[in-house]
């Protein structure tokens, strides 16, 4: 209906007895906003309007905010998230996730001994890591038995 391609049974998209293809379908009747291109060759920000789609509503003008985002989208656009020990930026070369947090590689350590740790070794505990050991020491259970 929109742009005319030759169609088949693996590239045809039915919608109100209209026939389209899956990608002027996807622009017109699929899901809207970021992530959600149509493919190769398609951007994110194409409605479709060259193929004569019309947008059925028009975005509302972009408001800056004033809350803090550590999002993704906040650091590819001018925002860095903060490193959990230190609280200055962390941005993507010097990153390490632990815990569902950002640090920074030299500060991944122990809370406790300063032991470097990786995500598969470290223990969290009221927003701080630790390693195994200090974990077990400090927080693990007392008494006869428990070394």
């Amino acid at each position: 209906v929109v742009c005319r391609k030759n169609l088949d049974s693996t590239t045809v998209a039915i919608h109100d007895a209209e026939v389209y293809c899956k990608s002027c379908y996807g622009k017109k009747y699929g899901p809207k906003g970021y992530g959600y291109g149509q493919g190769a060759g398609t951007l994110n920000m194409d409605r479709g309007e060259r193929l004569g789609i019309k947008p059925e509503s028009t975005p509302s003008p972009h408001r800056p905010t004033t809350n803090p985002n550590t999002s993704k989208f906040a650091q590819k656009f001018g925002g860095a998230e903060k490193c959990s020990r230190c609280g200055d930026s962390v941005y993507a070369a010097e990153k390490v996730i632990g815990a569902g947090k950002p640090w920074h590689k030299n500060c991944f350590r122990c809370a406790k001994c300063g032991k470097s740790l990786e995500s598969t070794t470290l223990t969290e505990k009221e927003g701080e890591i630790y390693c195994k050991g200090c974990y077990a020491k400090n927080f693990g259970p007392k008494g006869f038995g428990y070394g």
